[in-house]
């Protein structure tokens, strides 16, 4: 039988209802639009990348493929800005926007290409219009981009019109729906402490010099950051990021391609597309951008520059990059969790790679000589409270985009529904007074994957935080903290001393080799679990007497030998990190001790 291809959730792009269908994947059905698709004559193709082996095999091709890309991209930008920047550069420029684009691109590749493969299909709808409008500013517009539909059905229509002879149906597009993945923000608050900082950072500017070390988004805490400063014998300095201006998109300076050997096909639709899709900052905004990092008021020669935050801001990802080509050292910080514990990541890998030093929270790998153990910069502390007295349970969830993103080993896609019917499964195995004292709390960027309602259906009476509210309120109310995903959650709990349960799917978030006997004392104890079921017991076995539980010689062992390894709270966090930085620094630009 013939279907009709549908690629994404946009509906005008379905055709009409009576005629058979095939779904590319569940992010084509979103669950507030089931009354329509339910009716359908309709069949999903399996996701391709629920064969998590396949998925790490995949994940090492492409990371050699982008290692081959950035040098071919970097060479042929260099060209057209009549520059001669290094592939570092370019990686700490480009390098986090290209390697996502070519992961995403070989998923979206990939499905199209299993739906020509094992179906006929009698054809699909490409809506035109907003080519321009799909082409990013910048990373930051990047990452808001990939979560429409609309963008991903531009990308799906580029390869069918590229890669197959699937009949395509050009329809026009009339706009951007308010898919953009927006956050809830206190706009007054922001307002408020962002010209207080403004007016901090003029005054230091005239006090900073042009070698001093440089910091932006370190995640350490205002004052201890401060005394950083004042150890390596500079005037505390406050940065403020700039956003890249906007530039429009020049089809005329679009019209290149992509040098290297096209096998498989893949590489041939990737090396057409990124010209295309490459951000307006690299392309038509580059010479905009070198002119705004002229008129920082920056140091002109730092000594280094440390940031845990390397990856969005167009402004200093440039500036950084050309002061690293002049001898200054970069040093990464550790973000959040993950790193250091899942078996892949690209995130931390492009940190790794464009640093001169790593500073993780409290791992090292015999592998990774940049890596540095320091601690956790975040200095998350106990809230003062008898978490045994308090009545709650808090059950924090996540929720990635519902089509691919950039790669490491957690949910991908379609999963999110297997991870969904985790958390309906502990809730559903938890006694009914313990229901009754949970607390749900939904990741605050919804994705389209429609949580709320979702919740609602299954547990009309149960209680959800939408992510609006401060966490560290609802943990002050809870006796019981859960941890759903391998992420930063569990190691803030636990450097808050807050009782804590962990499960997840172990085929989903897989751990690195030398993470798991960690995770393993951290099951004996009881905390971390592979099944919701075996997470609920544990909960209603502890619940009435959760600090005897919480203290016990077992729990506290395990805690302190994971803690010491991934979430270390040293009492002289800012003298190691001084010690990282001071070694990071270049042989002639060494500070003395005040």
């Amino acid at each position: 039988m013939k279907r009709f291809l549908c690629t994404t959730a946009l509906e005008e792009t379905w055709g009409e209802d009576r005629q058979p269908v095939l779904f590319l994947g569940e992010w084509c059905r979103r669950h507030s639009r089931r009354e329509r698709w339910g009716r359908m004559n309709a069949e999903v193709l399996p996701y391709h990348w629920d064969d998590r082996a396949r998925l790490h095999e995949d994940y090492l091709y492409l990371r050699d493929l982008h290692e081959r890309l950035l040098i071919e991209t970097a060479r042929q930008l260099n060209q057209i800005h009549d520059v001669n920047h290094g592939t570092r550069y370019w990686r700490i420029l480009l390098g986090p926007w290209l390697g996502y684009f070519t992961q995403m691109l070989f998923d979206r590749w990939r499905s199209i290409q299993q739906a020509v493969g094992q179906h006929e299909l009698s054809g699909t709808i490409v809506l035109s219009g907003l080519e321009s409008a799909l082409v990013p500013n910048d990373m930051s517009e990047f990452d808001r981009l990939y979560c429409t539909d609309e963008w991903n059905h531009h990308i799906y229509s580029a390869i069918l019109q590229r890669s197959t002879s699937v009949p395509c149906l050009v329809k026009p597009c009339h706009g951007l729906a308010d898919g953009w993945c927006a956050a809830p923000s206190s706009a007054g608050d922001r307002r408020l402490k962002e010209s207080l900082a403004d007016s901090y950072v003029k005054a230091a500017s005239f006090l900073s010099r042009d070698s001093d070390a440089f910091f932006m988004a370190t995640y350490l805490p205002a004052r201890e950051e401060m005394r950083l400063h004042l150890r390596l014998g500079q005037v505390p300095q406050k940065w403020r990021l700039v956003p890249a201006v906007r530039t429009a998109v020049d089809p005329g300076r679009r019209r290149w391609i992509l040098s290297g050997e096209n096998s498989p096909e893949f590489e041939a639709c990737l090396r057409s597309l990124i010209p295309r899709q490459i951000p307006t900052a690299y392309l038509e905004g580059y010479r905009g951008l070198l002119g705004q990092v002229d008129a920082l008021p920056w140091p002109k020669k730092p000594k280094l520059i440390w940031t845990s935050s390397p990856f969005s801001d167009e402004v200093f990802k440039a500036w950084a990059a050309a002061r690293v080509e002049r001898g200054s050292a970069l040093v990464i910080g550790q973000e959040g969790g993950h790193y250091g514990t899942g078996l892949w990541s690209f995130v931390e890998e492009h940190a790794i790679a464009i640093s001169d030093r790593y500073l993780s929270w409290g791992w090292e790998e015999p592998d990774q000589p940049k890596v540095s153990a320091v601690g956790q910069f975040k200095r998350k502390a106990p809230l003062g409270v008898r978490h045994a007295q308090q009545p709650g349970a808090l059950l924090v969830t996540v929720a990635h985009p519902r089509q691919s993103h950039h790669l490491f080993s957690g949910l991908v896609s379609r999963q999110w529904l297997d991870y969904f019917e985790d958390q309906c499964s502990f809730v559903q195995s938890l006694p009914a007074s313990i229901q009754e004292a949970l607390t749900v709390r939904l990741y605050p960027y919804d994705l389209g994957w429609d949580q709320a309602s979702r919740w609602r259906d299954r547990f009309p009476g149960l209680r959800l935080d939408e992510g609006r509210s401060d966490i560290d309120e609802r943990i002050r109310e809870s006796r019981l903290y859960i941890s759903t995903y391998n992420s930063t959650t569990f190691l803030e709990s636990f450097t808050m001393d807050v009782p804590t349960i962990i499960y997840w799917n172990q085929n989903h978030w897989e751990l690195r080799p030398s993470a798991v006997p960690f995770f393993d004392d951290l099951a004996r104890a009881g905390i971390f679990h592979a099944t919701p079921e075996s997470a609920a017991r544990k909960a209603a076995a502890v619940w009435d007497d959760v600090d005897a539980w919480w203290a016990s010689r077992t729990v506290r062992d395990a805690l302190g030998r994971f803690k010491e390894r991934y979430c270390r709270l040293p009492s002289d966090l800012v003298g190691r990190v001084e010690r990282a930085l001071r070694e990071s620094m270049p042989a002639a630009g060494k500070i003395g001790a005040l």
